[in-house]
């Protein structure tokens, strides 16, 4: 199965585990940001939660899409 149709059609486990990856990320920094003394470390743990799989979909086509010469 050629890459692009696996990333383009994600299936039920794979949604699944971004969704448990998301979830650990984002209560990690909340534990952090917290423990560390930030006012707002719920908003760390929203930010967290909601960028870092669109962060990872990014990086994901920069390094497999750019042009190698």
């Amino acid at each position: 199965m050629p890459l692009a149709e696996l990333v383009s059609r994600p299936s039920f486990g794979q949604v699944l585990l971004l969704l448990v990856v998301s979830a650990v990320l984002s209560m990690w920094t909340y534990w952090h940001a917290s423990r560390h003394g930030s006012r707002h470390s719920t908003a760390w743990g929203i930010i967290v939660f909601l960028f870092w799989p669109a962060i990872l979909v990014y990086l994901g086509h920069f390094f497999l899409a750019r042009r190698r010469f």
